[in-house]
């Protein structure tokens, strides 16, 4: 069996389909599908030239559709990934939480636990469910304040 410019893009669409299986963005899934689709060009004969500029548009229709319409289908409601440590947590109430292997006190945001520290004391220990508010974050501390109506 000769090797052909078709089963290139064959294994191409393999391996990014295999990547696909680590990272979970569906960019190389849609990317993958591309490279298959780009291997039906070989098939029928397109130059090389015609080949990547197929490969380049199957990439340009399919990666959007990808991240926009079918990657949502997939995340839990109400998660807005990337969003964290750009400013949207700001002003919002949140309870603390202890940690379980340390007992560090901190804030679960968007599923993630940061540890607290309040301003303006610089207290980095509060009871566990007190109402804070928070202000902003100082690295992957959260520097938070008490809120008015505290809940203990």
């Amino acid at each position: 069996m000769e090797w052909t410019i078709t089963h290139f893009w064959l294994v191409l669409a393999l391996a990014l389909g295999l990547a696909e299986l680590t990272s979970g963005v569906l960019v190389l899934l849609a990317l993958g599908l591309s490279a298959a689709l780009t291997a039906v060009l070989a098939a029928l004969g397109f130059s090389f030239s015609g080949q990547l500029v197929g490969m380049g548009l199957f990439s340009g229709l399919l990666v959007p559709v990808a991240v926009w319409v079918i990657r949502p289908r997939f995340s839990p409601r109400g998660v807005a990934y990337g969003t964290t440590g750009t400013g949207v947590e700001q002003g919002r109430s949140y309870h603390s939480t202890k940690r379980d292997f340390d007992g560090a006190t901190g804030l679960k945001i968007n599923g993630d636990f940061y540890r607290l520290r309040v301003k303006p004391g610089g207290e980095t220990e509060l009871p566990e469910h007190t109402e804070v508010i928070f202000d902003r974050f100082d690295g992957t501390t959260a520097v938070v304040h008490l809120s008015p109506h505290k809940d203990q």
